[in-house]
């Protein structure tokens, strides 16, 4: 492997793939068999009592333009690799390409991606298996192994160059120089996604249940604050507590600060914000119907449209 690349493409790297390549990572190790593997993902070298950690590793494509010497990596997906063999499901591999090129046509397979500390020696038989695709492939390294220390992102971009080693042309990865490139829609998922934390419960809590739910601690604390003078109030009406004027006229005072709720204003404004929330909640309804029956429609398509290549016949007309 060579220090750095030579050919001064400018490569420009998409949170999406970075984010794909992550979940990618992470389902394949969940789905692991614990029953078979221990700790998830432990094997024996072949030592007696000596069990080594091989964390699993990913493969997939990415895709994206390029024009002139810039490179833009938008986006990727998976790809069926057996690790034995070193041989890539080549229909596999064409029937994604297919579909890609259905929805984004200007997009084109730019390179492959995978995970690990480093590139190493059997990837360049992948690598070398893409260059009917595409003459330089790009390979897209992503490390999961978490670094506190570490301030940048574990992503590393190589390309292959041609060097003469010990007399023999061979082909070796070089490492190259990156930037993160965004759009409006991606940034808002990203933000979205960074804010995603665990809440008392176990599941995701987004920025909005955090506000939501710090707006609810403070209601129940002031209910509960104005719960205690409504019964320190009671006692004093009966006798229990000695009257005090002064702290009467704290507690009058305190409920002039409270909002008039009988007034017209406030239900004029109330209502607003109430129809305000529903109006967003049967927008969002409404938008969750039509993603469900968009789904459905092209499910329906597909399947018809296979029977009919077949020559069956069907009630739809």
């Amino acid at each position: 492997m060579a220090s750095s690349s030579s050919s001064g493409l400018t490569f420009k790297l998409h949170p999406l793939v970075i984010v794909n390549i992550s979940d990618h990572y992470t389902r394949v190790k969940s789905q692991m068999n614990p029953t078979l593997a221990p700790h998830n993902n432990t094997t024996n070298n072949g030592v007696d009592g000596v069990v080594s950690s091989i964390p699993p590793r990913v493969f997939g494509c990415v895709i994206g333009v390029q024009k002139g010497r810039t490179v833009e990596i938008f986006n990727s997906f998976e790809l069926l690799y057996d690790p034995s063999t070193h041989s890539l499901d080549r229909p596999f591999l064409e029937k994604k390409q297919e579909l890609y090129k259905k929805v984004f046509p200007h997009f084109y397979i730019l390179g492959w991606y995978s995970t690990g500390s480093d590139a190493e020696e059997s990837d360049m038989h992948i690598h070398k298996a893409l260059m009917d695709i595409n003459e330089s492939p790009v390979y897209v390294l992503l490390n999961p192994a978490i670094n506190h220390s570490q301030k940048d992102l574990p992503v590393s971009i190589f390309e292959s160059e041609l060097h003469v080693i010990d007399g023999i042309p061979q082909l070796i990865f070089v490492r190259s120089s990156y930037t993160i490139e965004t759009v409006e829609a991606e940034r808002i998922s990203v933000d979205h996604v960074a804010h995603l934390k665990p809440s008392d419960g176990g599941s995701a809590a987004t920025q909005l249940a955090a506000n939501l739910t710090g707006i609810h601690s403070a209601i129940k604390m002031l209910h509960s604050r104005i719960k205690v003078l409504h019964h320190y109030l009671l006692a004093m009406e009966k006798g229990d507590v000695p009257c005090e004027n002064s702290l009467l006229r704290q507690v009058s005072s305190l409920l002039r600060r409270l909002p008039a709720i009988e007034s017209g204003k406030f239900q004029d404004d109330f209502l607003m914000e109430y129809n305000d929330t529903l109006l967003i909640s049967y927008l969002a309804m409404l938008t969750n119907c039509s993603s469900a029956m968009n789904d459905l429609v092209d499910k329906f398509g597909t399947a018809y449209d296979r029977h009919t290549r077949r020559g069956g016949r069907t009630a739809f007309m």
